[in-house]
């Protein structure tokens, strides 16, 4: 059974070894903001103007949704060609044999999905930090507004083509029943009382385990992942059974990984996100949704 310290770095690590010459660690932060002129979706705010304003000293900031996003998809947050993504990452100093610590303002999702990004194109030595920079400032620990500009470097993009999920796959594990479905939105979002991605509801036959909020895997105050046995147990209780390949998927990739990032934590060795997403399925009304 995987243990938390694989995947969580703490505040009293992450201060101890910030020194060390192979550590980089990458702010993610994204905003979602409301639209000015009133319309529906949100705007999409890279995190930047706060990190510049003061950050875990010696983090990089990476840029989701500019570098780490294909530029030719439609689709917000789609995962980038192997080549852009090495090239993002050598250009934030991230080398094949670096040790690499993500964190963001947000309840870990958007450090959970460039995670996810990582071990989706081969590499395994990241950890998110629990409890984020929420954790790290109420501790009263060292900010800095410099720019550490790193030293670029060689990152190999090796991708895994089984930890992404098309929409075909997600219409075959349907079919077949040989995966469970996870939808990672709230509560609200997986009956269809408010359809922020189109068409309300969630994709047929899915099972729901909310990445966030009150009954989300991390605590919504602390920001600190729950223990492990309580994630297993949520996953459990939603019909996931241990050793069964999951789906997760939420509206654009993001919640999916974070909720993919838990699963993975918790003992589930076979998990892809399904990038597309709601984004995707909602606007194809020849896919089935259900509500309730």
């Amino acid at each position: 059974m995987p243990d938390q310290p694989h995947y969580l770095a703490t505040t009293e690590w992450l201060a101890e070894n910030l020194a060390s010459p192979d550590l980089r660690v990458l702010e993610c932060t994204v905003f979602l903001r409301p639209r000015e002129d009133g319309g529906p979706g949100f705007l999409v705010v890279p995190g930047h103007e706060e990190w510049a304003a003061g950050h875990i000293p010696g983090a990089v900031f990476a840029d989701l949704h500019h570098d780490l996003s294909d530029r030719a998809q439609a689709l917000r947050f789609m995962m980038p060609p192997p080549e852009q993504f090495a090239e993002a990452m050598g250009r934030y100093g991230v080398s094949d044999t670096s040790r690499v610590v993500l964190y963001d303002r947000a309840g870990n999702m958007w450090a959970a999905r460039i995670w996810w990004m990582l071990r989706a194109f081969g590499f395994d030595n990241a950890r998110l930090l629990d409890g984020g920079w929420t954790k790290w400032t109420s501790e009263g620990r060292p900010i800095s507004n410099e720019d550490p500009a790193p030293a670029p470097a060689q990152f190999t993009a090796s991708p895994r083509p089984g930890l992404i999920a098309t929409k075909q796959d997600v219409l075959e594990a349907m079919t077949s029943g040989q995966a469970c479905i996870v939808n990672a939105l709230n509560a609200a979002q997986y009956r269809g009382e408010v359809a922020p991605y189109g068409r309300p509801g969630r994709i047929a036959r899915s099972v729901n385990v909310p990445a966030m909020g009150s009954a989300g895997i991390v605590d919504p105050q602390t920001q600190l992942y729950h223990p492990l046995d309580e994630i297993r147990g949520r996953f459990e209780a939603a019909g996931a059974r241990p050793g069964e390949r999951l789906i997760t998927y939420c509206g654009g990739g993001i919640a999916a990984s974070s909720a993919a990032f838990a699963a993975v934590m918790a003992g589930y060795t076979d998990v892809a996100v399904y990038d597309a997403s709601l984004s995707e399925w909602a606007a194809d009304p020849s896919l089935p949704m259900e509500t309730g």
